[in-house]
Protein backbone atom coordinates (compact mmCIF):
# COMPACT_ATOMS: atom_id res chain seq x y z
CA UNK A 1 0.00 0.00 0.00
CA UNK A 2 1.28 3.47 -0.82
CA UNK A 3 0.42 7.03 0.22
CA UNK A 4 -0.62 6.14 3.78
CA UNK A 5 0.34 7.55 7.15
CA UNK A 6 3.05 5.18 8.26
CA UNK A 7 5.04 7.04 10.94
CA UNK A 8 4.65 9.83 13.47
CA UNK A 9 7.51 11.97 14.73
CA UNK A 10 7.63 13.92 17.99
CA UNK A 11 10.05 16.86 18.30
CA UNK A 12 11.62 17.06 21.76
CA UNK A 13 13.94 19.38 23.65
CA UNK A 14 14.95 16.34 25.74
CA UNK A 15 14.78 13.06 23.85
CA UNK A 16 15.64 10.96 26.92
CA UNK A 17 12.87 12.47 29.05
CA UNK A 18 10.29 12.17 26.27
CA UNK A 19 11.28 8.55 25.63
CA UNK A 20 11.15 7.74 29.35
CA UNK A 21 7.73 9.36 29.62
CA UNK A 22 6.21 7.36 26.76
CA UNK A 23 7.77 4.18 28.12
CA UNK A 24 6.47 4.77 31.66
CA UNK A 25 3.04 6.14 30.74
CA UNK A 26 2.15 3.78 27.88
CA UNK A 27 4.66 0.92 27.96
CA UNK A 28 6.02 1.71 24.50
CA UNK A 29 9.38 0.25 23.58
CA UNK A 30 12.23 2.63 22.81
CA UNK A 31 15.09 1.96 20.38
CA UNK A 32 17.97 4.45 20.47
CA UNK A 33 19.47 5.51 17.15
CA UNK A 34 22.03 7.78 18.74
CA UNK A 35 22.09 10.89 20.91
CA UNK A 36 19.37 12.80 19.03
CA UNK A 37 16.85 10.18 17.85
CA UNK A 38 14.86 7.32 19.37
CA UNK A 39 12.43 5.01 17.66
CA UNK A 40 9.11 4.04 19.26
CA UNK A 41 7.76 0.48 19.21
CA UNK A 42 4.37 -0.90 20.23
CA UNK A 43 2.43 2.37 19.88
CA UNK A 44 0.10 1.14 17.14
CA UNK A 45 2.07 3.07 14.53
CA UNK A 46 5.83 3.37 14.08
CA UNK A 47 7.27 6.60 15.38
CA UNK A 48 10.26 8.50 16.60
CA UNK A 49 11.44 11.19 18.97
CA UNK A 50 13.63 13.84 17.35
CA UNK A 51 16.03 16.06 19.32
CA UNK A 52 17.89 17.35 16.27
CA UNK A 53 19.08 20.93 16.04
CA UNK A 54 16.15 22.04 13.83
CA UNK A 55 13.21 19.71 14.50
CA UNK A 56 9.73 20.42 13.18
CA UNK A 57 7.64 22.67 15.44
CA UNK A 58 4.87 20.16 16.16
CA UNK A 59 4.19 16.43 16.01
CA UNK A 60 4.38 15.39 12.37
CA UNK A 61 2.61 12.61 10.49
CA UNK A 62 4.79 10.95 7.85
CA UNK A 63 3.33 9.39 4.72
CA UNK A 64 4.97 6.44 2.98
CA UNK A 65 4.96 6.38 -0.83
CA UNK A 66 6.52 4.33 -3.61
CA UNK A 67 7.55 7.27 -5.85
CA UNK A 68 8.91 10.29 -3.99
CA UNK A 69 9.24 12.55 -7.02
CA UNK A 70 5.65 11.86 -8.08
CA UNK A 71 4.40 12.47 -4.54
CA UNK A 72 6.25 15.79 -4.43
CA UNK A 73 4.71 16.79 -7.78
CA UNK A 74 1.22 15.94 -6.50
CA UNK A 75 1.79 17.86 -3.24
CA UNK A 76 2.87 20.96 -5.19
CA UNK A 77 -0.02 20.69 -7.67
CA UNK A 78 -2.52 20.38 -4.81
CA UNK A 79 -1.24 23.62 -3.23
CA UNK A 80 1.26 22.28 -0.71
CA UNK A 81 4.43 24.27 0.06
CA UNK A 82 7.71 22.38 0.35
CA UNK A 83 9.34 23.27 3.68
CA UNK A 84 12.35 20.95 3.39
CA UNK A 85 13.63 19.66 0.06
CA UNK A 86 14.25 15.94 -0.46
CA UNK A 87 17.01 14.52 1.74
CA UNK A 88 18.44 11.14 2.65
CA UNK A 89 18.04 9.62 6.12
CA UNK A 90 19.00 6.14 7.39
CA UNK A 91 15.66 4.58 6.36
CA UNK A 92 15.34 6.15 2.91
CA UNK A 93 14.63 9.56 1.42
CA UNK A 94 11.97 12.17 2.31
CA UNK A 95 10.74 15.74 2.02
CA UNK A 96 8.61 17.96 4.27
CA UNK A 97 5.66 20.11 3.22
CA UNK A 98 2.94 22.34 4.65
CA UNK A 99 -0.61 21.74 3.47
CA UNK A 100 -2.81 24.81 2.81
CA UNK A 101 -4.35 24.65 6.31
CA UNK A 102 -0.92 24.97 7.94
CA UNK A 103 -0.04 21.42 9.06
CA UNK A 104 3.48 20.22 8.33
CA UNK A 105 3.84 16.64 7.14
CA UNK A 106 6.51 14.54 5.43
CA UNK A 107 6.51 11.98 2.65
CA UNK A 108 9.14 9.26 2.40
CA UNK A 109 10.21 6.34 0.31
CA UNK A 110 11.89 3.47 2.14
CA UNK A 111 15.36 2.33 1.25
CA UNK A 112 15.12 -1.12 -0.34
Amino acid sequence: MTDRIDYIEFPSADRAKTSSFFQAAFGWGIVSYGPIYDGIEGAGIDGGIDQSENPVAATMAIIRTEDLDDAERRVREAGGAITREQFDFPGGRRFHFREPGGNELAVYVARE
